[in-house]
């Protein structure tokens, strides 16, 4: 018999500053304590929730080794003090592993399988690089007919550059703009509601003494947006992947560091503690696309998303299109005809960072808030990843 899918209601929305990587605010921070901060931030701001109704947690993360392995999402739990009946398990889908959890859980919810989820992501790439530690790549993946799972992300990028006719004063002037927005957003408190502040704490030698120094400090502002950026300044960097090529440092995504965590519930939670919901999970799709175009993604994923949805295109108020770089961006826009103001209106990742499989759950608490404070209905936070995919998540504000 069949069973109708149920809603799922985000009650909780968070996400730490975005640090740069690898020399930034979070260089010293593990990104399991990262989470750590998110996960009990959220579950703060529902206090009448009983945790122990908390089915699982699904935590996405690019490169889960090292200080991000050991399956991340159990431990956090635990460090996070929450029951050791809530289970946790870190599932990976590059770029798009935080909005990948985010539909993950609410699927669970959506055939009632559970009435209470965690979802998020957590990434350090000053302590876990990218391509991880130890990376090994299957060695078929340069024959030929695959030969496009071997291009490096910055490949695919001039790849998408050409086909879509993409020049390097457009991608600057699109990288500006992320700066600018992001620094009117800073200065506006657009992030403030969604934003939890992190400690952080060093350690510094005191010569003299002879003693170790600590030193803490809060910090609540993303790192990487920079108020002096030019299309003068942006136009001295060289290309970085192909000689003659239009990519550059300043108009791709920042390696970064951060954390994001959401809270998902169905109806019947709702009603039990009197919560306010503060979104309904819409839909999800990934589309696969050829590996050297990898960044032409979200064109695929959102047409689907919004079928799904049962929407159009032209209903969706805000676009956290992540800003992988500037080329596959504006290909996206372009090819999809997008309105250019409703895409990234606080900046992007070019001038916000991305920290890879933290990014999709950062971003959702971004628009959820956003579609509150501006009385919008519907958000999309759609991404590129790598080997060629596009994913996307739409959020209906309640």
């Amino acid at each position: 018999m069949s069973k109708q899918l149920q809603d799922a209601y985000i009650v909780a929305a968070t996400r730490t500053p975005i640090g740069k990587a690898p020399r930034g605010m979070f260089r010293t921070v593990r990104p399991d304590d990262l989470l750590v901060r998110v996960i009990q931030s959220a579950m703060s701001q529902v206090p009448g929730l009983d945790p122990k109704l908390i089915e699982d947690a699904i935590v996405g993360c690019s490169f889960p080794e090292a200080e991000a392995g050991l399956n991340m999402a159990r431990n956090a739990v635990l460090l996070a003090g929450l029951p050791n009946t809530v289970g946790g398990v870190t599932v990976n889908r590059f770029c798009a592993s935080g909005i990948t959890a985010v539909a993950m859980a609410a699927d669970r919810i959506r055939v009632g399988q559970a009435d209470v989820m965690i979802a998020g992501g957590a990434e350090s790439m000053s302590m876990v690089p990218m391509m991880g530690h130890h990376p090994s790549i299957n060695i078929r993946a340069f024959a030929d007919e695959n030969i496009g799972m071997a291009y490096g992300m910055g490949l695919t990028a001039e790849k998408v550059a050409t086909q879509w006719k993409v020049t390097r004063e457009m991608q600057d002037q699109f990288a500006l703009e992320s700066h600018q927005k992001a620094i009117a957003a800073q200065q506006a408190g657009e992030f403030d509601d969604e934003t939890t502040s992190v400690e952080v704490i060093e350690r510094v030698p005191d010569l003299a003494s002879g003693e170790i120094v600590v030193k803490t400090r809060s910090v609540n502002r993303d790192e990487g947006a920079r108020a002096d950026s030019t299309l003068a300044a942006l136009g001295k960097l060289k290309p970085v992947f192909a000689a003659k090529g239009s990519v550059t440092a300043g108009n791709s995504s920042q390696t970064s560091d951060g954390a994001g965590a959401l809270i998902l519930v169905s109806e019947k939670i709702l009603k039990q503690f009197n919560l306010t919901p503060l979104a309904r999970f819409a839909s999800f799709a990934v589309r696969g696309v050829p590996p050297e175009i990898m960044g032409i993604g979200p064109k695929e994923a959102i047409p689907l998303a919004c079928r799904a949805a049962g929407i159009t295109q032209d209903q969706i108020d805000w676009f956290e299109l992540n800003e992988a770089f500037a080329a596959q961006s504006l290909a996206v826009i372009q090819d999809l005809g997008l309105d250019p103001a409703k895409v990234n209106p606080l900046g992007g990742a070019i001038a916000l960072g991305h920290p890879l499989g933290a990014t999709g759950a950062i971003r959702s608490a971004t628009v959820i808030h956003a579609l509150r404070r501006r009385n919008l209905k519907y958000g999309m936070v759609t991404m590129c990843v790598g080997t060629g995919m596009g994913a996307a998540g739409i959020f209906e504000r309640m």
